[in-house]
């Protein structure tokens, strides 16, 4: 008989065995008390965060038998209809309640054959209510989706929550580790409570535990995902280090809120969040001019959880963010600074004199710059020239 992983082993049973999702338990004890009929719950967070085992929780907690589907095996229409259909038809087996789980949801892509359309179906017409469990719920494929169910996101689980079940597990196996390796392994788990457990029952089973090579889960997201975070969920300190996971330079991600910033808010929340917006180019000035770099903390601060603290409540329903206009704009503007560089670099070299002194005279050069035996004289490119043709308009 294969042992149990420790995860699977101390998976929550009840409301009760569940830490660190609070506002998530309380919705789920309501959602347990409306009528069975047509009703359906999404559960959306990061991997690691609980979503299945609350799924379980919910069933034992209602005494019912849970039937369990990943969405990765029914992609298409033809699939719904031969497996989960029947499932929201037939009564129990057992005699008591059902719930139905659609396990990682994210599974069906926006090619599939029908497979979303059918699903939103099944959940209307299923005769019990329905789990469905994704890790980005926002993805645009699930607009119609959305409109169907009720959303509960689950969150990062903090490092400290996350000590103390290891602890408590330890405890209950009669093993000890120092306190230390506890919470390296906790904080590299970025709030993925299995990815812990399960470090924790690898380091347990070595010699030496503080031998353990814990390499930090990688949590990368994308602008998208971060907006969402920020525009749409209650401002909390997991949002302080939210840009360390996103691929892409702070002046860019300034420019995407900046941009979006209308899209989601109004009225005094928009003027509270331009506020926090304003407060972060102060800072951005002071690094730029006085090389402060120790600021890059409340940049990042305002422009994460001060914008998220913005809005009064938190906002439901998709969003479609745009990029922003100014990135072309700078870029545009890059590259005419980069030629206007290139051809000051080409004149100085010719007329022996500094590239800043050309660059300072450069209003008066361009205009017999513009000559185009000057221009073959000193090697201009067609962009070059293009470039002096504009400026002289």
């Amino acid at each position: 008989m294969t042992t149990p992983t420790w995860a699977e082993k101390y998976r929550p049973k009840y409301f009760t065995d569940i830490r660190g999702q609070g506002l998530a338990v309380e919705k789920l004890r309501s959602f347990l008390k409306k009528p069975s009929q047509g009703k359906a719950i999404a559960l959306h967070g990061p991997p690691g965060t609980g979503k299945t085992s609350l799924a379980y929780v919910v069933a034992n907690e209602s005494h019912a038998e849970i039937f369990e589907l990943n969405a990765s095996d029914l992609r298409d229409r033809e699939k719904l209809n031969e497996i989960l259909k029947p499932a929201t038809e037939q009564r129990s087996l057992t005699n008591k309640g059902k719930v139905i789980l659609v396990d990682e949801v994210d599974g069906i892509s926006e090619v599939d054959r029908g497979g979303l359309d059918e699903l939103i179906s099944l959940i209307e017409s299923s005769s019990y209510p329905m789990i469905i469990t994704a890790n980005d719920i926002w993805d645009k494929k699930f607009s119609e989706l959305r409109k169907t169910v009720e959303l509960v996101q689950l969150k990062e689980i903090d490092y400290k929550t996350i000590k103390e079940i290891m602890t408590e597990i330890l405890r209950k196996e009669k093993k000890f580790i120092e306190g230390d390796i506890l919470t390296n392994i906790a904080i590299k788990s970025r709030g993925d409570l299995r990815a812990a457990i399960n470090d924790l029952q690898i380091a347990a089973n070595m010699p030496n535990p503080s031998d353990i090579i814990i390499d930090e889960r990688n949590k990368e997201i994308d602008i998208f995902s971060a907006m969402r975070l920020i525009f749409k969920g209650k401002p909390n300190n997991a949002l302080l280090k939210l840009f360390d996971s996103v691929n892409m330079p702070i002046e860019e991600i300034l420019l995407w809120i900046e941009e979006n910033i209308p899209a989601e808010y109004s009225g005094k929340e928009l003027a509270k969040a331009y506020d926090m917006l304003s407060k972060v180019d102060i800072f951005k000035r002071r690094i730029y001019r006085q090389q402060y770099w120790r600021f890059l903390i409340y940049e990042t601060a305002f422009l994460s959880y001060g914008i998220a603290s913005a809005k009064k409540t938190e906002k439901l329903g998709f969003t479609s963010y745009k990029k922003p206009t100014r990135i072309l704009k700078m870029w545009l503007n890059n590259q005419r600074i980069a030629r206007k560089k290139t051809i000051a670099r080409k004149y100085a070299k010719f007329v022996h004199v500094g590239e800043k002194r050309a660059l300072r005279e450069f209003p008066t050069i361009k205009l017999f710059l513009i000559k185009p035996e000057v221009q073959k004289e000193l090697g201009l490119s067609e962009e070059e020239v293009e470039y002096l043709s504009k400026e002289n308009n």
